[in-house]
């Protein structure tokens, strides 16, 4: 038996005897609900049914054993072996060019050190990208003497001097090791309101661990042991409009939590009956989708099932109509996100939520007997504010599971990444989906889908993506096997980054990019309900201000296709005066923090949709 196995054996045991939410539960109560499962599931196609091993192929250790190749720790990326014939069975779609300019891939880096199985933009202008200690030795060496305590080893005192966790730098490509303690495999994460990244659960002696790291240059992780009162291993952590985070779900936590200050710890979680109500035989409600509304509400997506929840009395407000179909959430792997929110239409907000893609409930189980049936294809949106709430579905071009979805500085979204057969999980998924789509939420249904210049690089399991400053796409990642594995298997471990260029930086278009001066805005940042001014400049060609929108995004935490805390909004423009191509614009801050909780944004300028780079502003009370 394998560590993992006897770690989740044992974990299973003390859960069963535990509390949750006030509730003990017997042995028998805990093998009814989940038809008992281990750890040994989730690595089954990836070891072709045998014991588990994290360890990486032979032939691929020798190379992982070999000195750094630069100051940096990072190691040669080892020789890939020819794609598979399951490789090559790729989905790519006609390019809609009615448009014109599709879009355009490039590369950053053929080597990250890591692959970004959770990814997150700081305001440092970096990415933070991590993985897990499960998987192996990556391809960045820790400094030396600096080497992680291997928990899990059999060996006393064993230590780890792979980097799991690098702070990667979008622009030049470089990447600077960070040294995480404890396993964050299938974690969650929020950035508060002074920009910090705060991180919570993993697996192992990671599941009530509270991480935190903040946006400087030789910053590192601060680790918190115990911080937690329940495993928080699949969950979903939302930033509260009081700066706060809430934590929940995860496998086998039918419960909620407030993430404690720092340092501190809760002694119990608060139970969420929807979160053990839709749990199924393979768990299709991990990773919930969570979305705070302007009201303070949350709304809360568990498999097909969804409420409206008030964090702020720990009460159910109502329940929301089903969304038939499949499985939405880990490991059917669907895709959420709150549509922008458009202050210019004042108080009278009408909050959607958009619900696509995912797989049937049984995917799972028939990926256990190699059969990979096709992904959902539909995206349903709904207002989950109004008391007639309905889901109206529209159709993808292509079905997909493990996908992302962006909002980008628009207001449009990007679906991108993810697969066309199958589910999450180590050896789950078929038919990488090269070609991402953008979707036009403005649009009449039927119309709202484009598709885009494909990527040449599938992006399975595990991999990543997120709005750069720069209003292009960072893509990270993407690992389907239970090893840093570059020979031998059909989807071998992606440590490449890519960039994205959306249609809207066409060459012809970006001559007339605008550009924000950074030094007319404001040092101390938005006041909520506040008046907010700055200059910027268009380049070659004078606007008018009905050319132009000012949005704000929230930079998410993206992992295993959900990008918690994503959120755009369309500011209101009060004033605004023209000197040439020089312009002075002011725009309403959000009123309150249910609209924009505490912290840093990207504040974008559109010019004839157009988007500036951004400007990092923070909002406050």
């Amino acid at each position: 038996m394998g560590p993992l196995l006897r770690a989740a054996v044992l974990s299973a045991a003390l859960f069963a005897l535990a509390a949750v939410g006030g509730e003990a539960h017997s042995a028998t109560d805990f093998l009814n609900i989940f038809k008992p499962r281990n750890e040994h599931d989730y690595f089954h196609n990836a070891n072709q049914g045998q014991e588990e091993n994290v360890m990486p192929r032979a032939s691929d250790q020798q190379n992982l054993i070999t000195a750094p190749v630069t100051k940096s720790g990072l190691m040669k990326v080892p020789p890939r072996s020819a794609p598979t014939a399951v490789a090559q069975d790729t989905v790519v779609l006609p390019v809609d060019n009615a448009g014109e300019f599709p879009g355009a891939w490039s590369i950053i880096s053929e080597n990250a050190g890591v692959s970004a199985m959770h990814l997150v933009i700081m305001r440092s202008d970096k990415a933070i990208m991590f993985d897990t200690v499960t998987t192996g030795p990556s391809l960045l060496r820790l400094p030396k003497g600096n080497c992680r305590l291997d928990l899990r080893s059999k060996e006393v005192g064993a230590q780890d001097c792979a980097a799991h966790a690098v702070e990667f730098d979008y622009a030049t490509g470089g990447v600077r090791a960070l040294k995480v303690l404890t396993d964050v495999w299938c974690s969650s994460g929020a950035l508060d309101a002074e920009g910090n990244l705060v991180q919570t659960g993993g697996y192992f002696e990671g599941e009530k661990v509270v991480r935190y790291l903040s946006p400087c240059g030789n910053c590192d992780w601060r680790e918190f042991p115990g911080s937690l009162a329940e495993g928080r291993w699949y969950g979903t952590q939302q930033i509260l409009p009081d700066g706060r985070s809430i934590v929940l779900g995860g496998r086998r936590a039918f419960s909620y939590e407030f993430v404690p200050a720092e340092g501190q710890s809760n002694a119990q979680a608060n139970n969420l009956q929807i979160l053990r109500d839709t749990t199924d035989d393979v768990e299709n409600n991990l990773y919930p989708f969570v979305h705070l509304l302007p009201d303070g509400t949350l709304f809360i997506f568990a498999n097909d099932r969804s409420i409206l929840f008030d964090p702020r009395n720990g009460q159910v407000v109502r329940e929301l109509p089903v969304l038939p179909g499949g499985g939405r959430n880990y490991p059917a792997s669907g895709m959420s996100a709150l549509l922008p929110l458009d202050l210019r239409r004042g108080d009278v907000l009408s909050p959607e939520v958009i619900v696509c893609g995912g797989s049937p409930k049984n995917a799972f189980k028939l990926g256990e007997a190699n059969i990979f049936n096709a992904a959902l294809k539909d995206c349903a949106r709904i207002n989950p504010l109004k008391p007639d709430a309905r889901w109206a579905t529209d159709q993808m071009p292509v079905s997909r599971t493990m996908g992302d979805l962006l909002i980008l500085p628009t207001g449009d979204l990007l679906i991108l990444n993810g697969a066309a057969k199958g589910c999450s999980g180590w050896g789950f998924g078929r038919q990488p989906v090269l070609s991402p789509l953008l979707y036009s939420p403005r649009q009449k249904r039927g119309s709202r889908f484009r598709a885009l210049a494909p990527t040449t690089i599938p992006r399975m399991y595990h991999a990543t993506s997120a709005v750069l400053p720069d209003a292009t796409v960072l893509v990270a990642g993407s690992n389907t096997n239970s090893a840093y594995n570059f020979s031998g298997v059909d989807f071998q471990t992606e440590v490449r980054v890519e960039r994205f260029t959306p249609p809207y930086l066409s060459p012809a278009l970006a001559t007339n990019r605008p550009m924000i001066d950074v030094g007319t805005v404001p040092g101390d940042g938005m006041a909520y309900g506040a008046k907010f001014t700055f200059q910027f400049s268009t380049p070659v060609q004078a606007v008018a201000e009905a050319d132009v929108k000012v949005t704000m995004y929230a930079p998410a935490f993206t992992t295993h296709g959900y990008s918690m805390n994503q959120r755009l909004l369309v500011l209101s423009v009060t004033t605004f005066t023209a000197n040439g191509q020089r312009y002075t614009i002011t725009v309403d801050a959000p009123g309150k923090p249910e609209l924009a909780p505490p912290g840093y944004y990207l504040l974008y300028v559109l010019a004839k949709g157009v988007p500036s780079k951004a400007a990092w502003v923070k909002v406050h009370k």
